[in-house]
C-alpha cells in the first residue's frame, strides 16, 4: 500500500470517523470479536474510546459491559484498558494480560477458555452466542473493497464473517504484508465438510485478502499506531539446557530412523524456553527445516533468515524490536518464506495429524505419570490459558512439553505428584523435557513413566520426596497401576499455596 491515506475503496471511504465515534456503535451487551493474537494485529484506537465510553456510563450509574473474544492474547490498550474499566463481561478464548487476570481470578470477569482451533467453529455453530460487532485491524483497504490483512490473522476471517457490524481500524504503521496471508474460506460445518488440501506447510490454498461486504461495515478508523513490543529476556541457562535435551533427542530420533533428517515440520509454543530451542537448532545437524505453528517468533525469523528453515507457516507474528527491524529491513526476503493463515486453518487437527507435526510446548507443571497443567496455579488460578498446545499435542507426531525442574528460585516443584489441574492428559504427552533431563514416555506404563520422569525431570532437591511418594502408594495397596495416596496429593500444592518453602510430604 503506497498510498497516502490505505483507504482506497471509495464507498468506504464515506465511513471514515474517528475512533469515538466509532465506538459509540458498540452497545451494551454486545460480543464483539477483536482482532490480535499475541501482541499483533489489535486495533488500537476503537478499544481505548471503547474504554472511555464504558468508564463513562459507569460514573452516570448505567450498566456497560461487553463480550471481548479475540484470536488469543492482545494488548493493554484492548485488554488491560477494558478490564480496568470492569468493561468485560465475558473473555475467550485466551489472554495473558495481568488485569484481565486479575478480574478473572477475582471473579470479576467471566473467561472461556477453549482450544484456539475451536473458537471459529463454535462461533459458526451459535455454542457461545451471537457475534455482534467485528473490530478488525487491517494493512489497507483497496479500491475493490478487498481488506489487506496485518501481522496476525487468528480469528479475523469468522469475526468479519459472522459480525452484524463491522468497524476497520486501518493502520498506517502495518508493514507492507501483501502476499504473506492465505486466507482460505473452504471450511465448512458438518456435513458439508471436505478435506482441507494442505499437504505441505507452505501450501497455499486459499487468497491473500480478506472478503467482507461493504454493507456490514459501519466505521473505518485510520490510525498509525505500532504493535505491542514483544521483548524476550536472554537466554537462561535453564532454558539452554532444555534446549540441549531436546536437539540430543531429535537426533537419536534421526539415527533411529524415526525422523527423516530435515524433521518433520515444526511446532513451538511462545516464550524464552521456545525461542532458546530455536537458537539451539541453529548449530544442529539439521538442515532444511520446515514449520507449522501458530506464532512465529525470533527465533524462528533468524533460522529463516540462515537458511536452516525453509518455510514456516503460521497465524501471526510476534518479534522483538530487533527481530521486528530486521524483519522490515528484508520484507521480500520473508514475503516467500512465511505463510500467516486463520488460526482455525494453523491450529486444525487434522493438518497437524497428517504433516506429522513435532510439538513442543510449554507447561505450569507436570505430574510424574505425565499429566501436563498449562493453565492454572494450585489448580485454581488461571494464568493464561490453553491457546493451541491441545489442538498441536493430540495430534502431533511428537509432543513435547518442557519447563524449568523448579519455580520460585525453588521453592516450588514443576514436578509433583499429581497436577493440581489437567489440560494434558498423560494420553497426550509423549516427551516431558526439563534443564535436569527429558523422559521419553512412549510405550510405558504409569509405574514406569513416575521412574522415568523422577529421575531425569525433577530436581535433586525433590527427587527423594517424590521416590518416597510412589514407593509409599505402591506399599498402600488401594491401587497399582497408577499409585497415588488421594490424602496427601496435594499438600505440595497446599503447603505452597500457605506461603510456606515445600518441606515434603506428611509421613504416614
Amino acid at each position: 500500500m503506497t498510498e497516502p491515506s490505505r483507504v482506497l475503496n471509495p464507498l468506504l471511504r464515506q465511513r471514515l470517523m474517528s475512533a469515538d465515534a466509532a465506538a459509540a456503535l458498540i452497545r451494551p451487551g454486545d460480543n464483539v470479536g477483536m482482532s490480535g493474537f499475541t501482541g499483533t494485529g489489535h486495533p488500537k484506537a476503537v478499544p481505548a474510546a471503547l474504554a472511555r465510553r464504558i468508564a463513562q456510563a459507569h460514573r452516570d450509574g448505567e450498566p456497560f459491559k461487553v463480550g471481548v473474544w479475540t484470536g488469543a492474547s492482545t494488548a493493554p490498550e484492548l485488554d488491560a484498558a477494558l478490564a480496568q474499566v470492569d468493561g468485560i463481561e465475558l473473555r475467550l478464548p485466551y489472554q495473558s494480560d495481568p488485569v484481565c487476570r486479575e478480574r478473572i481470578n477475582a471473579g470479576r470477569m467471566e473467561y472461556l477458555d477453549i482450544h484456539l482451533s475451536h473458537v471459529a467453529q463454535f462461533v459458526w455453530s451459535g455454542f457461545i452466542g451471537h457475534l455482534d460487532v467485528a473490530v478488525v485491524e487491517v494493512a489497507g483497504i483497496l479500491e475493490d473493497g478487498r481488506l489487506v490483512p496485518a501481522a496476525s490473522i487468528g480469528n479475523n476471517k469468522t469475526w468479519l464473517d459472522q459480525a452484524d457490524r463491522v468497524i476497520l481500524e486501518v493502520n498506517a504503521a502495518s508493514p507492507d504484508l501483501e502476499g504473506m496471508h492465505d486466507i482460505y474460506y473452504g471450511t465448512h460445518l458438518p456435513p458439508q465438510r471436505m478435506p482441507i488440501p494442505l499437504v505441505r506447510p507452505d501450501d497455499r490454498i486459499g487468497e491473500a485478502y480478506y472478503r467482507c461486504d461493504p454493507a456490514k461495515v459501519v466505521a473505518v478508523v485510520q490510525t498509525n499506531a505500532p504493535d505491542r513490543d514483544t521483548k524476550f529476556s536472554a537466554v537462561d541457562d535453564a532454558s539452554r539446557r532444555i534446549a540441549g535435551h531436546i536437539i540430543e533427542f531429535l537426533q537419536h530420533e534421526v539415527k533411529k530412523g524415526r525422523l527423516p533428517r530435515e524433521l518433520l515440520p515444526l511446532q513451538s509454543g511462545v516464550g524464552n524456553i521456545a525461542n532458546a530451542v530455536m537458537a539451539g537448532l541453529q548449530d544442529a545437524p539439521f538442515d532444511n527445516l520446515t514449520a507449522y505453528t501458530e506464532v512465529l517468533q525470533d527465533g524462528m525469523l533468524a533460522l529463516l533468515k540462515s537458511g536452516k528453515l525453509r518455510s514456516a507457516s503460521a497465524t501471526a507474528l510476534s518479534l522483538g524490536a530487533q527481530a521486528l527491524a530486521e524483519f522490515e529491513r528484508e520484507l521480500d526476503f520473508y514475503r516467500s518464506r512465511i505463510v500467516l493463515r486463520p488460526q482455525e486453518i494453523s491450529n486444525h487437527p487434522e493438518i497437524v495429524r497428517r504433516l506429522g507435526v513435532i510439538a513442543m510446548n510449554g507447561m505450569i507443571e507436570a505430574d510424574i505419570y505425565g499429566n501436563v497443567n498449562s493453565t492454572h496455579v494450585h489448580g485454581t488460578r488461571i494464568m493464561n490459558g490453553i491457546g493451541g498446545s491441545g489442538d498441536f499435542a493430540r495430534n502431533a507426531w511428537l509432543s513435547i512439553f518442557m519447563t524449568p525442574s523448579t519455580a520460585k528460585n525453588g521453592a516450588i516443584s514443576c514436578i509433583v505428584p499429581m497436577a493440581s489441574h489437567v489440560d494434558h492428559t498423560e494420553h497426550d504427552v509423549q516427551v516431558i523435557v526439563t534443564e535436569q533431563g527429558l523422559a521419553d514416555l512412549r510405550g510405558l506404563s504409569p509405574k514406569q513413566r513416575s521412574q522415568l520422569v523422577i529421575e531425569n525431570c525433577a530436581h535433586p532437591d525433590y527427587k527423594p520426596l517424590l521416590r518416597d511418594y510412589v514407593r509409599r502408594a505402591l506399599e498402600s495397596g488401594s491401587g497399582r497401576h497408577t499409585p497415588h495416596l488421594l490424602q496427601e496429593a496435594f499438600n505440595w500444592h497446599l503447603q505452597a499455596q500457605a506461603g510456606e518453602r515445600m518441606g515434603g510430604l506428611p509421613k504416614a
